[in-house]
């Protein structure tokens, strides 16, 4: 019976986020399509700049998931005084880490030239990455406000709001793309500018929701009047910083390849850019279980409960390995469909074909390292994340992809087919340290 009330709150939590996810696959799968219909080289410029682009979205992303622990403690003891004055601070330490990934950003974009892609691209790419870049700000608030209602067991709000931009941003793809209504045509700049609008929409919509729904009422005092107590900035940082850098590593993984993607040619860049998008679909189920499972992990954490922690990460595992079975079997029935949506170009769909075998291969690491992952953030013991994702990604994943695209010759069958030991590696290393945290803090517990 304790089991299958696991399995139900996970799955509660899931869904909305899991219905959220899904809205962003849509919006993802419609962005690519349009623009891969609308001209290859579109279609590669924008696997170009997401990909590279990915490295400082998910670092910022990555960096207000360290909230959703702290918050999710705070809520288990009903303190909602702290909880709010920590969604203050971290509004404040998100901006300041925003603006320091934005710079960094900013000098990349001044060296596009030396990153070896197509020329031709380059007028293609440059305003495509300056519009990617201005959504950074609301980006952050936006996910800041949603670790709040997440950590206080509401999934629906954000996912609401995300569901309604995604809407919005479908409809701006359409209109901005390909000039209907009376529209400019500006093809990839036109989905820029649509992304950014759906981005500022969102931050916008959820700080609404925190200020003036009742939802966000128990919280405001804290977040107006309450003093900062000393070490809170430093805890953030400690808790974000490491889980920030954990999805930076990873996604830079995924970027290096699409750079060495780009040494193959345009048709290579583009047939990356449609089997990114097609393993997202794996991805975001994957995530909307293991961000579930994160919260009442985090609030068995608040309690000291280690046993707990460890009852929830191994029910959430056989949720997770079930997902993945379901969409291996999606992308080894369904790939041809799946990636003939993204292009009429015969030659980038028959190579994008040529690699659902090693897409397939990479699915259980990648579940793995999701769950153990989230797993380690809930217990808020998340410094080794740091470590474990900077050996798997970036000093074994990176030279491994090299290694078997140039080297060993396999091209981008060796590219794709590379994620699998970085993936692998990665979630071995989460579940090791998880267990070693849960242990840990029984003792602290017992002390």
């Amino acid at each position: 019976m304790e089991h299958r009330t696991y399995y139900r709150d996970i799955g509660r939590l899931a869904l909305p986020l899991l219905a959220g996810q899904l809205g962003n696959i849509t919006v993802s799968f419609a962005d690519n399509i349009m623009v891969g219909h609308y001209s290859t080289d579109a279609l590669a410029s924008a696997s170009f700049v997401n990909n590279v682009f990915n490295v400082a979205v998910l670092a910022c992303v990555g960096f207000t998931y360290g909230l959703t622990p702290l918050l999710g403690a705070m809520f288990a003891r009903g303190d909602s005084e702290s909880i709010g004055r920590n969604v203050r601070t971290g509004l404040a330490v998100n901006t300041v880490f925003t603006i320091l990934l934005t710079a960094a950003m900013t000098a990349l974009y001044f060296n596009l030239h030396r990153l070896g892609q197509p020329e031709h691209l380059l007028p293609l790419i440059r305003p495509y990455f300056l519009i990617v870049l201005g959504g950074m700000l609301p980006l952050m608030v936006f996910n800041v406000l949603a670790q709040w209602s997440y950590a206080t067991n509401d999934t629906a709000l954000p996912t609401w709001i995300v569901l309604a931009a995604n809407a919005a941003n479908i409809a701006g793809n359409y209109v901005l793309i390909y000039g209907h209504f009376g529209a400019p045509e500006l093809g990839l700049f036109g989905a820029g500018i649509s992304t950014l609008a759906a981005r500022i929409f969102c931050a916008v919509a959820m700080a609404a929701a925190f200020f003036m729904l009742r939802r966000g009422k128990p919280y405001i005092p804290g977040f107006r009047h309450s003093r900062r107590q000393p070490g809170e900035r430093a805890r953030i940082w400690r808790t974000g910083f490491p889980v920030s850098m954990q999805m930076a590593f990873e996604t830079a993984a995924f970027s290096g390849a699409a750079v060495m993607a780009g040494w193959l040619g345009r048709d290579s860049l583009a047939a990356f850019q449609i089997v990114v998008i097609s393993g997202m679909f794996g991805f975001c189920l994957y995530y909307s279980i293991g961000a579930a499972m994160a919260i009442p992990i985090s609030h068995a954490a608040g309690r000291g409960d280690n046993a707990e922690m460890r009852r929830i990460a191994w029910c959430g595992y056989r949720m997770m390995l079930l997902t993945m079975t379901a969409a291996s079997m999606l992308f080894v029935f369904g790939g041809r469909f799946l990636m003939g949506l993204f292009t009429s170009d015969t030659a980038v769909l028959t190579l994008a074909l040529t690699l659902i075998v090693p897409m397939v291969v990479y699915q259980f690491g990648d579940a793995t390292q999701i769950t153990f992952a989230n797993a380690l953030r809930g217990t808020s013991k998340v410094l080794p994340m740091l470590y474990i994702a900077l050996v798997s990604y970036i000093i074994v994943g990176l030279p491994v992809t090299y290694l078997m695209a140039f080297p060993l010759g396999m091209g981008m069958y060796g590219i794709v087919l590379s994620f699998s030991v970085s993936l692998l590696m990665a979630g071995a290393l989460y579940l090791a340290f998880f267990l070693r945290a849960t242990r840990k803090q029984s003792r602290e517990v017992l002390k």
